[in-house]
């Protein structure tokens, strides 16, 4: 039987590596703020990746941006999300998407979660605006000197980005 989303305080997990979080997943957040109740921000540590942030700063960088918010939580894990989302007491998982290939990946990815975690995925279409930014992107335009300030959320703590210069 699948859950309710909204069956008792509804809370939603949006994971990631977040290695930068950029506008566009500030976008999702805040839309996936007037769905559920709670938004878990769970910010994955894959040591295979090669992260440009540290753990703690992309933790971080998040946390400031929603320190006013009591409803976004922000977390790190390992292994499986299904996992964390347990026990965070999340009943669905929030993904953006951005084009046709994102939605495939997404999907399958949703399957499973609700085969084999009884979670359900919501996926929320990226806005035109910010359909084109991506962290591959800032990271490329930071490593080599631009300024994204204009792709970062705004009350972020830029200080936590690495100092390439």
């Amino acid at each position: 039987m699948i859950q309710n989303c909204k069956s008792r305080k509804s809370v939603a997990m949006f994971p990631g590596t977040f290695d930068p979080f950029t506008i566009g997943h500030e976008s999702i957040v805040e839309r996936a703020l007037s769905l559920f109740d709670e938004v878990v921000v769970a910010v994955v540590n894959n040591a295979e990746k090669h992260s440009f942030m540290t753990l703690d700063n992309r933790l971080n960088f998040i946390k400031s941006i929603y320190s006013d918010n009591p409803r976004v939580r922000v977390v790190a894990f390992e292994g499986l999300m299904l996992d964390v989302a347990r026990t965070e007491g999340a009943t669905c998982v929030v993904r953006g998407v951005r084009t046709v290939q994102d939605f495939e990946y997404e999907k399958n990815l949703g399957d499973i979660y609700r085969a084999t975690g009884n979670l359900e995925t919501v996926l929320l279409c990226s806005y035109p605006e910010v359909a084109f930014v991506s962290s591959t992107m800032v990271r490329a335009h930071l490593i080599h000197g631009y300024d994204v300030t204009a792709y970062l959320p705004k009350n972020a703590d830029k200080s936590l980005l690495p100092n390439i210069k």
